[in-house]
C-alpha cells in the first residue's frame, strides 16, 4: 500500500523504491510499449536519478541566424529558448526533442539557472556540453553525451510546453519523466496512479522472490509461486 499527497512525496517514493525497470514492465502489462526514451539518451554521470514533471521544449534546425525571415523567433539567436528555460516550475523536467544531433542542447547556465528554480534536471534528445560545471552542479542531465559545438546560430527553440515527439515517444506537458542508469521512462499523467501502484507492487514483490532465490529456489519455482522474474 502505498501514500502520497503531493508531487514532493511521489517523487520522493519513486526515488527510494522504483527504478526505471520495473515502471517499463507496469507499462509494458498495460499496453503501453512504447514508453522508453531511444537508448543512447544516458545520465552524464552513472549515479544521476532524475524525476519530475516533463517542462516539454520544442527544438529546430535553423541555417541562419534568423536572415531572410520574417517569424521574430526565428531572429533570437537561440529562439524562445531563454523564455522556456524561466518557464521552469519546481520538481519539472526540461525535456527537449525535435533537432539534429549537430550540436550540443543543454549547459552550465542553462543549468545553474534550472537549479536556481528548483526544477529536477534535462533530459535532452541531443549532446550536452560544459559537462565539468554540469557535473560540479550536480543536476541530474541525460543525453546523449558531450559534445561542445554550440546550439546558436544552428537551432533554436520555436515552442514550449506542447506535446512533444521523442524517439517514439509522444511526451505531454505534465507527464512523470523518470530516468537512471537505466533509461529514461516516460509516465503519462492520466494513468500515473495506477501505474506507480502496481510497479510499487512489484517492485517489493521481486525482493522476495530474490530472498526465496537467494535461499536456493530454483528460478522456475520462484515464478510459479510468486508470478514474478
Amino acid at each position: 500500500m502505498i501514500n502520497y499527497d503531493n508531487d514532493e512525496e511521489l517523487f520522493s517514493l519513486i526515488r527510494e523504491v522504483l527504478y526505471t525497470a520495473v515502471v517499463g514492465d507496469i507499462l509494458d502489462k498495460k499496453g503501453y510499449q512504447h514508453q522508453f526514451l531511444p537508448p543512447n539518451v544516458r545520465p552524464i554521470d552513472n549515479s544521476m536519478i532524475v524525476i519530475g514533471r516533463a517542462m516539454t521544449v520544442l527544438e529546430a534546425d535553423m541555417n541562419s541566424e534568423g536572415i531572410g525571415t520574417n517569424n521574430p523567433i526565428l531572429k533570437k539567436p537561440f529562439g524562445i529558448m531563454l523564455e522556456a528555460l524561466d518557464n521552469l516550475k519546481e520538481n519539472e523536467v526540461y525535456v527537449c526533442s525535435g533537432s539534429s544531433s549537430e550540436y550540443a542542447l543543454v549547459g552550465e547556465l542553462m543549468a545553474t539557472r534550472a537549479k536556481f528554480l528548483n526544477a529536477s534536471g534535462f533530459v535532452a534528445n541531443g549532446y550536452i556540453r560544459d559537462t565539468k560545471g554540469l557535473l560540479n552542479l550536480g543536476l541530474p542531465i541525460f543525453g546523449y553525451g558531450s559534445y561542445s559545438q554550440d546550439q546558436a546560430p544552428r537551432g533554436k527553440v520555436i515552442d514550449y510546453r506542447v506535446p512533444l515527439k521523442f524517439g517514439q515517444v509522444i511526451i505531454n506537458p505534465g507527464d512523470i519523466v523518470f530516468g537512471d542508469i537505466d533509461g529514461v521512462v516516460i509516465i503519462p499523467q492520466a494513468i500515473e496512479k495506477e501505474i506507480i501502484k502496481e510497479a510499487y507492487e512489484k517492485a517489493t514483490g521481486e525482493h522476495t522472490v530474490e530472498n526465496a532465490i537467494r535461499n536456493g529456489m530454483s528460478s522456475k519455482e520462484a515464478f510459479d509461486k510468486f508470478g514474478i522474474m
